[in-house]
């Protein structure tokens, strides 16, 4: 991929350009270019249809080829008819700006190009779905029916991912991957084939690959993801923990994800929604929530069981269920709040931009992580409070870590394939973002899951506006 196209996509559009070129010379020049530039469009279009015609590319295609009718007489050995400029101009402007358009939707809407991951291993992926028999389903009236979870594992692996098939994106098929894009698409209320190049892209990491030799057991980190979102939302910051020694399970939330495919082939859409009643929107949230915090106990619980061959997988005796973390985005990161305080498994706590939905914030005794977007006390007054009582909760030392140029987005994939627009994406570009938000992930998780010696503290301020929590002094600091 070069700048967020193929190369049959960038010959096709310069064959398009050569075509209005072409165009606007005078004679005899056009001949031997009209030809060359008809000869790579038709070839060039022919490969893209074939392969695969993202919908970018379609003005692209309407443009040049009505340049191609205006130029089979000259294709033809025939004397080409200059019309008047001013009656020419429009007909060829509007080419030129359909090839334009094209650019530009390419450009903002790109196939995602995920990062490679900076650590020494190479990474594997396996998905898992695991029911709970105990539990029924708190989204259905069904008495049979019991809470079911979709956990996709990032692991370090062995070898080398070279010439190796590459994981899909967002599912482990590309129909999954289709329905899952096009549900996300609808939750978010925007047209389907806008997010049709993430269902086409290719991770860095392989499916089911043997995991590494070396490590030992690895540390865990639990994601979930966030309102709507699903577990491949992360997938960068995931490979990139994994390639450094961790196992990542980030999870489906049946009924509040976009969409979860199931195992036997049924599909699973959201049943989540706003009212526009901000008490019973906030009385839903801390429903969700909870469901959630319930769902990532569950998982550790199972990661527990295959690490000691209670159930069968490849990661059996590697995986340091003693030191796990609890992470993740948005409502996903108040549901690893509450879970931690529920469930004293948890060593650490990861939350990527998320407002606590607890009811009954109680002390809890993990480090947190918090990374925010610079959020303005006009457009949200109340999520820096709730969020700063929750942290001076715990009993340890925790972060809240206010990154400039981010928005709500930038700590998920969403940069790689949404418009750079700062509103939506931040200002930090494509992959900064990502880079940031794994960098000081691993910064913590290493302090906490792994002992790393140092101050953390002066790992984590140079990303942004640092506040400290501490229990024991009372002071929190600004760096």
């Amino acid at each position: 991929m070069t700048l967020g196209m193929s190369f049959p996509e960038i010959i096709v559009v310069l064959g398009a350009a050569l075509l209005v070129v072409a165009r606007r010379l005078p004679s005899p020049a056009p001949r031997p270019l009209a030809t060359g530039a008809a000869a790579v469009v038709l070839l060039s279009a022919t490969a893209l249809v074939v392969s695969g015609l993202r919908w970018q590319f379609a003005p692209v295609l309407a443009g040049a080829a009505i340049l191609l009718s205006f130029s089979f007489p000259v294709l033809l050995g025939r004397p080409a008819r200059r019309a008047p400029w001013w009656l020419a101009f429009p007909g060829w402007t509007a080419c030129a700006g359909l090839i334009g358009v094209g650019l530009l939707a390419a450009w903002a809407f790109p196939v995602p190009d995920f990062p490679e991951p900076s650590g020494r291993f190479p990474v594997g992926t396996l998905v898992l779905e695991w029911t709970e028999p105990a539990r029924p389903e708190p989204a259905t009236p069904a008495p049979d029916d019991r809470r079911t979870v979709v956990v996709q594992l990032w692991y370090p692996a062995r070898g080398s991912s070279t010439g190796t098939a590459r994981s899909q994106y967002l599912g482990r098929t590309a129909r999954e991957a289709r329905v899952v894009s096009r549900a996300a698409a609808d939750y978010l209320g925007v047209p389907g084939f806008l997010l049709d190049g993430a269902s086409t892209a290719r991770t860095r990491s392989v499916p089911d690959a043997a995991v590494a030799r070396e490590g030992g057991r690895f540390p865990v980190v639990l994601f979930s993801p966030g309102l709507g979102g699903v577990r491949t939302q992360n997938t960068a910051w995931a490979e990139e923990l994994a390639s450094l020694g961790y196992v990542v399970a980030a999870l489906d939330h049946p009924y509040d994800s976009a969409a979860v495919v199931l195992a036997d082939g049924r599909t699973i859409r959201t049943r989540v929604a706003a009212t526009g009643d901000a008490r019973e929107d906030e009385r839903r949230a801390a429903g969700w929530t909870a469901v959630r915090a319930d769902d990532l106990g569950f998982v550790l619980t199972q990661l527990g069981r295959l690490d000691r061959g209670e159930l069968a997988g490849p990661l059996t005796g590697r995986l340091d269920t003693a030191r796990a973390a609890v992470t993740g985005h948005s409502i996903g990161g108040a549901a690893a709040l509450l879970a931690a305080r529920q469930d004293t498994r948890f060593a650490a706590v990861i939350n990527l931009d998320g407002a606590p939905h607890d009811p009954e914030p109680r002390p809890f005794h993990q480090p947190v992580l918090a990374l925010t977007h610079p959020v303005d006390p006009a457009d949200n007054p109340t999520y820096i409070p709730r969020l700063t009582q929750v942290l001076d909760l715990s009993t340890a030392t925790s972060y809240r870590l206010t990154v400039p140029g981010t928005s709500h987005l930038t700590f998920t994939d969403a940069p790689l394939y949404l418009p750079p627009v700062p509103a939506l994406a931040g200002s930090l570009g494509r992959t900064d973002g990502l880079r940031l938000t794994a960098a000081t992930s691993a910064a913590f998780l290493d302090a906490t899951l792994r002992g790393k010696p140092g101050d953390l503290a002066a790992r984590l301020s140079p990303y942004g506006d640092l506040t400290v929590h501490n229990a024991d002094s009372g002071v929190r600091s600004g760096g």
